[in-house]
């Protein structure tokens, strides 16, 4: 756990429980780990709904956690199906609704199960889908998110660490026969891995491949950053300037998903040719021209494309637009004008508003964020218009979907 710091003084984590032997271990690990900084360790269990002892599954862990003096909260979802992609799109609502829970306790760290075995396995299939030396680096022990930071503690403990301590303790725990369903990868590669306390020669061998991986993969993403930091000033309404020059392609890469909300990078051919030789061009819903006033001569101005841009949302408290502004879940709308507000580009409003940013580019000032009531504009916060104080009240931030600078790959 001190690897995966900083923690705040006094803890909370939460801890994503199924039930299963390694996510019980994980609870009573955490509980004692917090309890010894002064926090405390909430378990949160998820029931899927998919099977018909999924309920009392959940309820038998729940009051098995109790008996060990961890508080639990149920998450029942709802909706989910079986049929195609349902491992996926299950994962997907059991981490939307774990972060959302943790969201609403304001709790930081949600940590999870995955041991050395399950690493195992992900590389496997990894390997089998010819996944880049980034990929084979495998799960990540930290991962940031928007409002939680993802913790995998026991990537390097073999499960049958985690079942003898339980054992020890004393503690049952629900065996999911889905783990045995020789219909999913997963499990044909947990058979033939044969290696149930996950401490085998393969095993090793395998996690010794992600190390280093992992550490090649880290001392990349140091020299990215490095790159972005001497090289891009990021301005907090959604554009940047980039220095002249040649640059690594990863560092552009980077600067694209950013400035474009993109989660995935774009075609990396094109990219690297952009990178060897910046020059004016539109590429994955970003525009590069030359930065004129905004800069230096020969730098770049990196704003996203108008076209490419997301039409109006609904402006609610905590609406996302665009994948990258966010208003704040506090937000006041002034002056009661909550109901038929949208939040959206300024789009050809910019024109009568220039001389409010005398220096900044046209081009970006029809990208900034806008809020309109019935099509009137009543707000740009970039701008100040028209009022300081009431656009404070709409805590409007640049909240991209991949971070530019988030935290490094941490290899196990």
């Amino acid at each position: 756990m001190r690897r995966l710091g900083p923690f705040e003084p006094a803890p909370i984590l939460a801890v994503a429980v199924s039930g299963g032997a390694d996510s019980m271990a994980l609870a009573l690990l955490a509980r004692d780990w917090a309890a010894a900084q002064g926090g405390a360790a909430i378990a949160l269990v998820v029931d899927h709904g998919l099977r018909a002892e999924s309920a009392a599954e959940a309820a038998a862990t729940i009051a098995r956690l109790a008996q060990c003096g961890i508080a639990a909260r149920l998450l029942a979802l709802h909706g989910l199906a079986r049929g195609p992609g349902l491992a996926a799109r299950a994962r997907l609502a059991r981490h939307a609704a774990l972060e959302a829970a943790c969201a609403e306790r304001g709790i930081l760290h949600l940590l999870f199960g995955h041991h050395a075995g399950d690493q195992a396995e992900t590389l496997r299939m990894r390997a089998r889908a010819g996944s880049l030396p980034r990929g084979m680096a495998g799960m990540a022990a930290l991962a940031e998110g928007e409002a939680v930071r993802r913790l995998r503690p026991l990537l390097a403990v073999p499960p049958g660490q985690l079942r003898a301590l339980l054992r020890a303790h004393g503690i049952a725990w629900v065996e999911d026969p889905s783990n045995q369903d020789t219909a999913t990868l997963r499990a044909r590669l947990r058979l033939e891995l044969d290696d149930p306390a996950g401490d085998g020669p393969q095993v090793t061998a395998l996690l010794a491949e992600a190390r280093c991986h992992g550490q090649a993969r880290a001392a990349a993403e140091g020299a990215t950053a490095a790159v972005l930091a001497a090289r891009v000033a990021l301005h907090p309404d959604g554009w940047a300037v980039l220095t002249g020059g040649p640059l690594a392609p990863a560092a552009l890469s980077a600067l694209i998903c950013t400035i474009a909300g993109r989660r995935y990078p774009a075609a990396t051919a094109a990219v690297a040719a952009l990178a060897r030789a910046p020059r004016a061009a539109t590429l994955a819903g970003v525009r590069l021209l030359p930065a004129g006033r905004a800069g230096r001569e020969g730098d770049w101005l990196v704003v996203r494309e108008p076209a490419a841009m997301e039409g109006p949302v609904a402006a609610i408290p905590g609406a996302l637009w665009d994948r990258r502004f966010r208003l704040s879940p506090a937000a006041r709308m002034a002056g009661g004008m909550a109901g038929g507000m949208t939040l959206g580009a300024l789009g050809d409003d910019a024109a009568r508003l220039r001389r409010l940013a005398p220096h900044w580019p046209a081009c970006v000032l029809r990208t900034l964020p806008a809020l309109r009531r019935d099509g009137q504009l009543v707000a740009v916060p970039a701008l100040g218009h028209p009022d300081a104080p009431r656009c404070a009240d709409f805590g409007l931030q640049f909240r991209p979907a991949l971070p530019l600078a988030g935290a490094p790959f941490l290899p196990i």
